[in-house]
């Protein structure tokens, strides 16, 4: 069943995403080559303390973390562990936490800064694959209006993906979002316009594009936690946490 929120339950995400949109900012601004992944864990669950909110991916399905910080290959949920920081490495900060019983939902892709030993080519990969992934974020999130569908949104999410000759995972997808950190409906990145779920005022999902430089296939990682690309091509991932209203998609991990 697709739960259906209240004007003052959205307002509550609302503030809740603000506050998860903020302690991430100050993560990214301090992600710098040299720093392991648990260093960035670390800090995440400091500021979750500091501003009295609680984690939502802590003990999910057993994760030992507060946030997922998978570089490269790794496409989502890695494990934040010993691995060093390199300047050039694709960084995926993946990132939820509850407030007030609703959950919120977010995550960046950003290039870890300093002088890289990447070719010019790869530079410019990295580059355009964040730029591709952030910009399918923001057409899915476009047709999230009443009387669309999900399917609606994977597809303005494939078609503007696959025209940037990049993929999307098609073994993981957005989700709803509230109490539960993962509820109905499933929000491919994929789809036919008109297909799925019709959008209805009151619902609330995290869109999430997924995009990989090879294939779109993807394999578990060795923790069981996380996904790498099957080719080791490269990945990035956006998200934001969205309400459907009458007056068009709110973001709502947003200032």
């Amino acid at each position: 069943m697709i739960n259906i929120k209240t004007q003052e339950e959205i307002a509550t995400m609302r503030a809740g995403g603000k506050i998860l949109h903020a302690i991430l900012s100050q993560i990214e601004n301090v992600v710098k080559p040299g720093m392991t992944t648990i260093m960035i864990d670390n800090l995440a669950r400091k500021l979750v303390t500091d501003n009295n909110v609680q984690p939502s991916f802590l003990g999910y399905g057993g994760y030992p973390a507060v946030i997922c910080t998978s570089v490269n290959d790794e496409v989502v949920h890695a494990v934040p562990s010993g691995r060093l920081l390199n300047p050039g490495d694709l960084l995926k900060l993946d990132f939820g936490i509850l407030y007030k019983n609703f959950h919120t939902d977010m995550a960046v892709t950003l290039v870890v800064g300093g002088q890289s030993t990447d070719d010019e080519k790869t530079r410019k990969l990295k580059n355009k694959l964040t730029s591709v992934t952030r910009e399918a974020l923001e057409r899915g999130i476009r047709e999230a209006r009443l009387g669309n569908t999900v399917g609606d949104i994977g597809w303005a999410i494939q078609k503007f993906v696959e025209h940037n000759q990049f993929n999307v995972a098609r073994d993981l997808v957005g989700h709803g979002i509230g109490r539960q950190l993962h509820e109905l409906p499933h929000v491919p990145n994929f789809g036919k316009a008109g297909h799925g779920d019709k959008l209805i005022a009151g619902m609330t999902i995290a869109i999430e594009p997924i995009v990989l430089a090879g294939r779109w296939q993807v394999k578990n990682s060795p923790d069981g936690h996380g996904y790498l690309t099957k080719d080791g091509s490269l990945a990035a991932h956006f998200e934001h946490t969205i309400a459907v209203t009458k007056n068009g998609p709110i973001i709502l991990t947003i200032f």
